[in-house]
C-alpha cells in the first residue's frame, strides 16, 4: 500500500521533476565543478529561501511576536543568521571568481553578481533597522546620517519603518529575485567557468547533486545551531519617558536648545538639511498647547512672547543656567520665568509618558519615528545608552549590531577604519565616506574592463587556491 502510494506520488511529481532537471540543473561540470567552492551559488539559493520564508513568517506575526515570543525570537535568529551565512558565502562566492578570474570572459555576470552584492547589504541594513528596539533605533539614525550625506534622505530615510518595510520587504527582493534568476540562468546557459590557463587540466564530468544535497543539509544545521547558541539580541527601544526620568535636566535643556533652534535636529547640515520641519513648533509648542487644552495652566509661551526681544534673550539665559545647574524639574513647575516653566512642564509630561504619544501623533505615519529618534538623539540619552550596549557611534559604522557574540558585520572593517581615519578631518563627512564607498562598489562592478585591475589574480597566482590537487580530480592525478 505504501509503496503504491508512494509510486503515485512519484508519477504525479514527475513532470516537475523533469522540468527541474532540464531548465534548473547544470547536468555537466568541470572535474573542480563539484567542490564546495563552485557549487556556492546553490547554497545561496537555499539561504535565499530560508530568508524568504522566515521573513515572511515574522511579517504574519509581527514585531511583538518576533521580539518577546520565544518562538519568534527563535525564528528571527534564524533569519539574522540566515542572513549572516548569505553575506559570507557571497563574498567567498565572489573572491572564487575573482581569484579564478571568472570575470574576464563573463562580464555581465559578474556585473549582475556586483550588483547584488550591494542590494544584499542594503537589505541587511535596512533589515537591522526595521527589527525593532535600540539596536533598530541607532541604527536608524547612523543610517540617515550616511543617505542624508549622499543627498538621498529625501527618498530613503531609516528613520521611518514604513519606508524601510517598503524596502526590506518588498523593492529589494523583488529585485534581487529578478537578477538572481538573470544571474543563475546566465551561469547555466554559459556553464561553470573553465580554467583560462592552459596548465590546468580538467574534464567535463556530471554535476555530483547527491554531494551538493548534503551539503545543503549542513548548512541549514549549522544556521540552526547558531540560532539556538546565539539568539539574535534584543534591546528593548529607548523611549523619551526613559530620557526624561533619568537625565531630566538634559531633557528640559534639550526642549530649550529645540525652541532656540539650537539643537542637532534644528541646525543639522550634511550637504542637505533633510529635516526641514520648525524644531520648536514640532518639539515645544505642539505638544505644550496640547498640554494647555487638557489643563488650567497658565500660557507660559504666550508670556514669553509678550516679552521684548532683549528680555527674551535674558529668560532664554536664565533658563539655561537654571538645568545647567541641575534645576529641579518640581521646582521650576513653579518658576516665574515662563521658559523654565514651559520647559518643566514638558519634561513632567515626558516622564509621565504622555509626551511621546504626541508627538507620535505629529508624524503622518504610527511607522515614521523620525521625530521620536532625532529628539532622543538631541537629548544625548541615545548615544550615552548605545555606548551601554557596546554600540560605539563615533567610530563602527552605521551598522553595529550589538555586542559579542553577536557583532559579526565583519564586512563593515573598511567603512569603520575610513571613519575613524577621518574622524579628525574637519571637511571630511559622511558624503566623503558614502562617496568613497560607492566608487569602490563601481570599481568592483566594472573590475572586467580595468586593464590593471583585471589582471591582479593572474600577478598573485590566486588561481592555485582553487585549482589544485584537494579541488580538482585532475590535478591530484596528475601530482601522483
Amino acid at each position: 500500500m505504501k509503496n503504491s502510494l508512494f509510486k503515485k506520488l512519484k508519477e504525479l511529481f514527475k513532470p516537475l521533476k523533469d522540468v527541474v532537471h532540464d531548465q534548473v540543473y547544470i547536468s555537466k561540470v568541470p572535474s573542480y565543478g563539484n567542490s564546495f567552492f563552485f557549487t556556492i551559488g546553490v547554497y545561496l539559493l537555499e539561504l535565499f529561501v530560508i530568508l524568504a520564508i522566515t521573513g515572511i513568517i515574522m511579517v504574519i506575526f509581527g514585531p511583538y511576536w518576533w521580539n518577546l515570543n520565544p518562538v519568534g525570537t527563535f525564528i528571527r535568529s534564524i533569519h539574522l543568521w540566515a542572513a549572516e551565512a548569505f553575506i559570507t558565502l557571497m563574498f567567498v562566492h565572489l573572491f572564487v571568481n575573482f581569484s579564478t578570474s571568472a570575470f574576464k570572459k563573463k562580464r555581465l555576470i559578474w556585473m549582475v553578481g556586483s550588483a547584488m552584492l550591494l542590494l544584499v547589504l542594503l537589505q541587511f541594513a535596512f533589515g537591522v533597522g526595521f527589527g525593532g528596539g535600540l539596536v533598530s533605533q541607532w541604527n536608524a539614525k547612523a543610517g540617515a546620517d550616511l543617505w542624508n550625506g549622499m543627498g538621498l534622505g529625501f527618498w530613503i530615510n531609516p528613520l521611518n519603518q514604513g519606508a524601510v518595510f517598503g524596502w526590506h520587504v518588498a523593492i529589494i527582493p523583488m529585485i534581487l529575485v529578478l537578477l538572481m534568476a538573470l544571474h543563475f540562468f546566465m551561469v547555466k546557459r554559459q556553464g561553470i567557468s573553465k580554467p583560462y590557463r592552459k596548465d590546468i587540466p580538467y574534464k567535463m564530468v556530471a554535476a555530483d547533486h547527491s554531494s551538493m544535497y548534503r551539503r545543503m543539509l549542513y548548512i541549514f544545521i549549522i544556521v540552526l545551531a547558531f540560532s539556538i547558541l546565539f539568539s539574535s539580541p534584543y534591546i528593548p527601544p529607548l523611549t523619551i519617558s526613559q530620557a526624561a526620568t533619568t537625565k531630566p535636566q538634559a531633557t528640559a535643556t534639550t526642549f530649550l536648545n529645540e525652541f532656540n533652534f539650537s539643537s542637532d535636529t534644528a541646525t543639522y547640515l550634511d550637504t542637505i538639511n533633510p529635516y526641514t520641519f520648525s524644531t520648536r513648533n514640532v518639539y515645544v509648542l505642539t505638544p505644550y498647547y496640547t498640554y494647555l487644552n487638557l489643563t488650567d495652566s497658565t500660557n507660559e509661551a504666550a508670556l514669553f512672547f509678550a516679552e521684548n526681544a532683549s528680555a527674551r534673550d535674558n529668560t532664554l539665559v536664565q533658563a539655561y543656567s537654571y538645568f545647567g545647574n541641575n534645576g529641579s524639574i518640581s521646582g521650576g513647575l513653579n518658576s516665574t520665568n515662563p521658559m523654565i516653566s514651559m520647559a518643566s512642564q514638558l519634561t513632567a509630561m515626558a516622564q509621565k509618558g504622555v509626551y511621546q504619544p504626541i508627538l507620535q501623533s505629529e508624524e503622518s505615519s504610527g511607522l515614521d519615528n523620525t521625530y521620536v529618534i532625532r529628539f532622543l538623539f538631541d537629548t544625548g540619552v541615545l548615544n550615552s545608552t548605545s555606548y551601554d550596549y557596546g554600540l560605539d557611534p563615533s567610530e563602527w559604522g552605521m551598522l553595529e549590531v550589538g555586542a559579542p557574540p553577536w557583532a559579526l558585520q565583519y564586512w563593515l572593517a573598511p567603512y569603520d577604519y575610513m571613519e575613524i581615519a577621518t574622524s579628525n578631518i574637519p571637511w571630511w563627512n559622511d558624503i566623503e565616506n558614502g562617496t568613497v564607498t560607492f566608487l569602490m562598489f563601481l570599481t568592483l562592478m566594472f573590475l572586467p574592463f580595468i586593464p590593471g585591475l583585471r589582471k591582479l589574480p593572474d600577478k598573485l597566482k590566486l588561481h592555485k587556491l582553487f585549482w589544485n590537487r584537494f579541488t580538482n580530480p585532475e590535478q591530484r592525478k596528475k601530482h601522483k
